[in-house]
């Protein structure tokens, strides 16, 4: 049998490869020896198969990667620098990819599979397999993991007496705070607006275990808490197969969304183009504490569309706003989104004063139904009014305005933690897209795009509760409702003054 020499260095790669868990998750920086230590794993369970009647140790693995480049140029690379074609048998280089290794008496099938094919998606399906390796599961949904737990222990077959073990691996870089790994591990909670059926589809089962492995590098504050710089991290796994300076060089120009990522494991995502508002600092306005309600006036925005969603704040005295809550839905209509507003109004807010502003493109009738999305929401007792202004840079410049606000000293506006989709997009996940031009140069208007919704919802609020005013003064935009009234949804009394009244100085 040809050598291989392999040893994991890291403590976190050393648990990994001794659990037996069916599922068994490794997320970790670049760099960090994951897909290494998967490639390992295989083989090791093949040695450890036992043998059939013939004496062959027989044993199937698909291993899996989102696009068919990345498996080619990353996968199928690291997995032939360790098993070479010239001591482990010849690679098969038409679809799909598969590697036959006969070494001693060890027969192991590898069949590589890239998911953005239906041909290959179907190809997984009537599989059967030994076990499965997912390479950067960030990028694959819930459900192929699914059908991947599906198509393992299936071969050897009993009459040939069975896997010795079986189960799936994964590996990955740091996803996405609401991405099913990071839920699952147990790294974030259970998003609120999921049903119960869904909810129960993200419970970690006992037999499924994440490791996650230690940042490759260390922050280094000033006494103000500002990030100053970086340094290696003392506890980096596989730092014995890396240069000094190989994280001190990758993270030259590189944005800290980018290195958190890539070099700290953190939970985020990397958006390319130019965030809407620089002026955001998550040190700043990012809640460390969840966020109470006060006993006033809770203001709601609202963006409507296949994608709708609503965000729930209140104006302090002093002029500070706190963001508390969003709702964020997908592929729901204006009529099932309202009953959902309406309980999760009941739900956190109950007694308070609402207001409720929308974006007014809403008061128009679509062409197939003769109800407007203001109408419906008034059906459901949410009586909901436009917002003052459609503008997108005043919209914008009135959020903008808030978050370069101080007062005492302390931040002007204070957005909840649980506010994960608002938190993503103010890092950049609601940015001006870069244009395919020469130098910098950027679209006027912000991306459309998952997180565009919830911030459209944000500054429908904004305005609405008056922020903006004096950006609107000069401007030919005028308020689109003259006169309403503020109530409690939850009582049929309402307040004889007008908002607008009652808003000194709008």
């Amino acid at each position: 049998m040809p050598e291989l020499n392999y040893k994991p260095h890291g403590e976190v790669l050393k648990t990994f490869l001794r659990s037996n868990k069916f599922f068994r998750g490794l997320r970790g920086p670049v760099g960090s020896g994951k897909s290494v230590a998967c490639c390992i794993e295989v083989f090791k369970r093949a040695l450890q198969q036992e043998p059939d009647r013939s004496g062959k140790r027989k044993s199937r693995w698909a291993v899996i990667r989102n696009t068919n480049p990345q498996l080619k140029t990353t996968t199928i690379k690291t997995w032939l620098d360790w098993f070479p074609e010239q001591e482990f048998g010849n690679f098969a280089w038409s679809v799909p990819y598969t590697h036959h290794i006969h070494v001693g008496d060890i027969e192991l099938e590898v069949i590589f599979l890239a998911l953005d094919r239906p041909e290959d998606v179907k190809k997984l399906l009537s599989l059967e397999l030994t076990g499965i390796w997912i390479n950067e599961a960030r990028e694959l949904p819930k459900s192929i993991i699914d059908a991947c737990t599906m198509r393992v222990g299936r071969f050897p077959s009993m009459k040939d007496g069975g896997p010795s073990w079986y189960g799936v691996i994964a590996d990955t870089n740091a996803p996405e705070e609401d991405h099913w790994w990071a839920v699952m591990a147990g790294d974030v909670p259970v998003p609120e607006h999921l049903s119960r059926e869904e909810a129960l589809m993200l419970v970690k089962p006992d037999d499924w275990e994440f490791f996650t492995q230690p940042s490759a590098m260390l922050e280094k504050k000033n006494s103000k808490g500002e990030l100053e710089s970086y340094e290696n991290n003392p506890k980096c796994e596989n730092k014995a197969n890396l240069t000094d300076k190989y994280y001190l060089n990758i993270i030259k120009g590189k944005t800290k969304g980018w290195i958190d990522v890539y070099v700290m494991n953190k939970l985020g995502s990397i958006e390319e183009g130019k965030p809407v508002y620089p002026s955001w600092n998550e040190a700043t306005h990012l809640s460390k504490e969840p966020l109470e309600h006060l006993n006033n006036t809770i203001f709601i925005g609202i963006d409507f569309g296949l994608t709708p969603a609503a965000v729930f704040g209140q104006k302090l005295v002093d002029g500070r706003w706190l963001i508390l809550h969003e709702l964020v839905c997908f592929d729901m209509g204006i009529t099932r989104f309202s009953e959902l507003l309406k309980t999760e109004i009941a739900k956190k807010f109950r007694g308070q004063d609402i207001e409720i502003y929308g974006d007014p493109a809403g008061d128009f009738r679509a062409q197939t139904d003769e109800s407007t999305p203001f109408q419906i929401l008034r059906s459901q007792g949410l009586k909901a009014v436009p917002a003052p202004s459609n503008d997108v840079a005043l919209r914008t410049e009135a959020v903008e305005a808030a978050l370069n606000r101080m007062v005492d000293g302390k931040a002007g506006f204070l957005l909840n933690y649980s506010c994960i989709n608002l938190k993503k997009g103010f890092n950049g996940g609601y940015h001006y897209r870069r244009l395919q031009t020469s130098g910098d140069r950027y679209d006027e208007k912000p991306m459309k795009n998952r997180y565009s919704h919830v911030h459209d919802a944000l500054q429908y609020l904004m305005l609405g509760a008056g922020e903006g005013r004096s950006l609107m003064a000069g401007r030919s935009t005028q308020p689109t409702v003259a006169k309403t009234r503020s109530w409690n949804i939850f009582d049929n009394k309402t307040r004889k003054k007008s908002i607008w009244q009652s808003r000194k100085g709008f």
